[in-house]
């Protein structure tokens, strides 16, 4: 006998839903922006210099996920064989064939064949032109979009559940630890982050995480505000006094019966810090602080159309996809503030 499931939609979501999809903008923004992100995730089956697939005699080989060695397709040495190499690849032709990326070109690969001066101009081979040191622009868009994204998602998620753990927990027992709690914070906000991820990178090497690092220790009090007014708000309520009369412990009733009207003003603002993020990193990236020299950066890109005004599509490019990208968040951010705004509840 099936059982068939007695669970209803809520009808607050379905409405916030249908008013999500109501902003045209913000609904195809999401779709776009979701599109491009998963296109960026397949970068290195979009953007390589190895192959994707190498039949060789009898045997099928996939280089973007494994190393071989010349010897593999015939060489001399018993080295990674390098696809770009004319030796070899007449070496694979002879007894099979290649299948490569539609961009032959990895973010660090340096395109040796151009016969005038760098940075080079837009062609049929490297289609956005390349930088400075020969490297393909458009590769390096596709990878620097990727890191981006990723980093703003996850200094995102992060600051978000330290933002909502920590003012909730200033909201719910306010006293002394909320007095505390903002004096802290008010002194911790006037920290000058700039200046201090310059006196850091004069001894440490900046990476990903530690980039991550350094900026979760200033993104996280951009939630506090709101979570905390929502709290103290929602602190008084009669099912809250009910439940602490009732010997229900602080943390379900944080948890269970506060933090969902609290999330409302946390996700109208999740998008808005998303793009923070990612211009954060990008100024970091411009300024020469950011990650390491050679990673794929839309902020190093423009440092670099800055520096040869000749070359107006290294600028052109980097603005581009920061201008398309910023303004994709910045519509799903509306449409989600919409979405989740109480006014607009009957509408």
């Amino acid at each position: 006998m099936l059982l068939k499931s007695n669970k209803t939609p809520n009808p607050l979501n379905q409405a916030r839903w249908l008013r999500f999809r109501a902003n045209r903008r913000g609904y195809w923004s999401l779709w776009i922006f979701a599109l491009l992100f998963i296109i960026s995730l397949f970068a290195e089956l979009i953007a390589n210099d190895k192959p994707l697939v190498v039949h060789y005699g009898q045997g099928w080989y996939f280089p973007v996920t494994k190393s071989y060695s010349e010897l593999t397709f015939g060489g001399e040495f018993d080295i990674e064989a390098d696809y770009t190499d004319p030796y070899i690849q007449d070496k694979i032709d002879q007894n099979g064939f290649v299948v490569w990326p539609p961009i032959r070109f990895h973010y660090d690969t340096i395109n040796y064949d151009i016969a005038g001066v760098l940075p080079s101009e837009p062609d049929s081979v490297n289609w956005l032109g390349t930088d400075d040191k020969g490297r393909d622009v458009l590769a390096r868009i596709i990878y620097g979009f990727r890191i981006s994204v990723l980093f703003g998602f996850v200094l995102t998620a992060v600051s978000t559940l330290i933002g909502v753990f920590v003012g909730a927990t200033q909201g719910y027992y306010g006293g002394w630890i909320d007095l505390l709690g903002q004096r802290f914070i008010e002194v911790w906000s006037g920290m000058p982050t700039l200046f201090l991820l310059i006196i850091l990178s004069s001894f440490i090497e900046p990476n990903f995480w530690w980039l991550l690092g350094i900026m979760v220790l200033f993104s996280w009090m951009s939630l506090v505000g709101v979570v905390r007014a929502e709290f103290l708000r929602c602190r008084n309520f009669d099912y809250v006094r009910a439940a602490q009369a009732m010997g229900v412990d602080d943390k379900r009733i944080m948890l269970r019966h506060m933090l969902p009207n609290a999330m409302v003003a946390s996700l109208t603002m999740m998008p808005f810090i998303l793009s923070g993020s990612v211009t954060t990193l990008t100024s970091l990236d411009f300024l020469g602080f950011g990650l390491p020299v050679g990673s794929p950066s839309l902020g190093e890109l423009l440092a670099q159309g800055k520096a040869n005004l000749q070359a107006p599509w290294l600028g052109i490019s980097a603005f581009a996809v920061l201008s398309i990208m910023l303004t994709l968040l910045v519509f799903i951010g509306e449409a989600v503030r919409d979405a989740f705004d109480p006014h607009q509840q009957g509408r």
